[in-house]
């Protein structure tokens, strides 16, 4: 029972240094400028990262982009957009591959690296901290479709 406690009260240490490790709290969402569609909802986001949707609600096909293990915006975005933690999302996408109906986003190791392949493909989706997007060199190819905070 103690051991159980403690091992709790570590974890949520562990997650606050992670959470902490994100900038600003505010992500945002990003596609290709020349995607057609200009604004989404969360629970559109949301499918999409959960592989349940394969495309924006005007129909377009979208491919995620996701960030990797270890990068703080990461579990902002699963948190606050898909509503699960990373344990919960690493069991969930252990069953979707098991039983073959699905394969993770492929991911990417932080915001910039989000921002070029958005950039650089049409049918992309990503999330990146809010103050990337500040620090970026080149956004013109790159459209705020969401902001969450």
């Amino acid at each position: 029972m103690k051991a159980h406690r403690v091992l709790w009260l570590w974890s949520l240490f562990f997650l606050g240094i992670q959470s902490a490790s994100s900038a600003s709290g505010e992500l945002a969402i990003v596609v290709n400028s020349s995607n057609e569609i200009s604004q989404v909802s969360v629970e559109d986001v949301a499918s999409i990262f959960l592989g349940k949707s394969r495309q924006l609600p005007n129909g377009t096909k979208v491919i995620p982009l996701d960030q990797l293990e270890g990068e703080g915006v990461r579990l902002e975005f699963y948190t606050k957009v898909v509503k699960k933690t990373l344990p919960q999302l690493n069991s969930y996408w252990s069953r979707l591959i098991f039983t073959g109906r699905g394969q993770p986003p492929f991911a990417v190791s932080g915001d910039s690296e989000v921002l070029e392949f958005v950039a650089s493909n049409p049918n992309m989706i990503g999330y990146v901290d809010v103050k990337a997007l500040q620090t970026a060199s080149n956004l013109s190819n790159v459209k705020v479709l969401l902001m969450v905070q």
